[in-house]
């Protein structure tokens, strides 16, 4: 008997369930609805396309984000290896080139004889067996259908991208080139610096300027992780210095001394002739965006290829309505990816590669996966499946909901190896013992 799976979404989540699926033999049926009904956030029907930051973020094994990457990649996460092979620099971080990759994760999907796609709208959930990852932007009647065959409490919070602005209209007599701790004039990031009275100045006009919205997006339902700088920074004058405005590391070459403040600027492709304004998600109208970002110094003439958008996330109450493999319970649904609530890119592709595994195993009589709770990605998807959970929260990988390690009191460094060098024992001998799944 064939075995055949619908993927719901071509987003991160669904393109990498979709390539697992194929790549052992699941015949796929893809399902996205763009081109055919637009996206408020997305700008191409590419799968896999970046709607937020271009960044994957740090690649530090000694860190959360590095060893869920490093995890992936043993596992054997096609989308996370595009993520690599597309990369700009970035310091210690993986940021992409979004046109790049997008466009690798396209053609391999539409290359793979395993998967059919079809670009369409779905508002009902098909028989059989289905992966919906429909993303942060499902549409209403997909959503409402889950709902219906949840029978619980759907959430939703708001999510904000940063602009984008053009190389050639930054001012680079103003602007330098560092890495935070680098040498002056080498590094993978663009400073602005701002001397005291040119950041209370772009202050008073931030917490000023109009947004788009504003009765109806109070701070509470905006995600701590990506709050739009005029939130943040309404938090107190000097909140933005001790976050994505802050100094330390840096030396402005124009003074020889540490500015007041300084944003910091990203490439978004390997060319290097688009920016992201590192921390400057935001509801701002597009006008007063281009008023008050053309303060910060060396942006007075910036050209925006991208203003910053704020657009709705939607999410399910994860660990009360779905099962630890993210399935409806008696049912042969998976949710997947940052509609699970597990919030951040390469989230979203871990929870892609798990749903195409843990479908595999329901449909070849397995066991599912069961990842070790030391990992960084058994942590998550212990954390978005727990039913003790009283409010669930979207959630990225961190070190916060690993177990904590027996033995005397480390400093933070110390205990971030720690869990490092105890989640690459655990994950290797998980993953040693699952022949099945992850075998030659």
């Amino acid at each position: 008997m064939e075995e055949r799976v619908t993927v719901i979404g071509g987003g991160l989540a669904g393109s990498e369930c979709a390539l697992q699926l194929a790549a052992r033999g699941v015949k796929v049926t893809l399902v996205e609805r763009r081109p055919t009904v637009p996206s408020p956030a997305h700008h191409t029907s590419n799968f896999a396309e970046l709607v937020c930051s271009n960044s994957l973020k740090s690649m530090r094994r000694d860190s959360a984000a590095g060893l869920l990457k490093e995890e992936l990649q043993k596992m054997g996460s096609f989308v996370l290896e595009m993520a690599r092979q597309n990369a700009v620099p970035a310091g210690g971080a993986l940021a992409v080139d979004r046109n790049g990759f997008s466009a690798a994760v396209t053609e391999a999907i539409e290359s793979n004889a395993n998967i059919e796609v079809e670009r369409r709208e779905v508002v009902d959930i098909p028989d059989g067996y289905v992966v919906v990852a429909a993303g942060p932007l499902c549409g209403d009647g997909l959503f409402e259908a889950l709902r219906q065959r949840l029978g619980g409490e759907a959430l939703s919070f708001y999510d904000a991208a940063a602009p984008i602005v053009d190389a050639e209209s930054l001012d680079r007599s103003v602007i330098f080139e560092q890495s935070r701790y680098e040498e002056s004039g080498s590094g993978d990031y663009l400073n602005c610096p701002m001397n005291k009275d040119e950041y209370d100045a772009f202050y008073d006009a931030l917490v000023s300027a109009e947004k788009v919205v504003s009765k109806e997006f109070e701070q509470t339902d905006l995600f701590n992780a990506c709050q739009p700088v005029e939130e943040v920074a309404k938090t107190g004058r000097d909140s933005l210095r001790f976050g994505a405005l802050k100094p330390v590391g840096l030396n402005d070459p124009r003074t020889g001394r540490r500015p007041w403040a300084a944003v910091q600027l990203r490439s978004e492709n390997s060319d290097g002739t688009a920016y992201n304004l590192v921390g400057f998600q935001t509801n701002l109208t597009w006008g007063d965006q281009r008023r008050v970002f053309r303060m910060i110094p060396g942006l007075e003439n910036a050209e925006f290829f991208r203003y910053g958008v704020m657009h709705r996330n939607s999410f399910v109450d994860s660990p009360h309505v779905l099962d630890d493999s993210f399935a409806i319970p008696g049912t042969t649904v998976r949710l997947a990816g940052q509609i699970t609530g597990t919030e951040g890119y390469t989230e979203a592709i871990g929870s892609g590669l798990l749903a195409a595994l843990n479908t595999i195993a329901d449909l070849r009589g397995l066991p599912r996966v069961s990842l070790p709770r030391t990992s960084a990605f058994g942590a998550l998807v212990s954390y978005a499946t727990d039913p003790s959970t009283v409010d669930y929260q979207p959630m990225h990988v961190n070190f916060g909901i690993v177990p904590p390690l027996a033995g005397p009191r480390m400093n933070k460094r110390e205990r971030y190896q720690a869990y490092a060098k105890r989640a690459s024992t655990d994950f290797d001998a998980y993953l040693s013992d699952r022949g099945d799944l992850f075998g030659p």
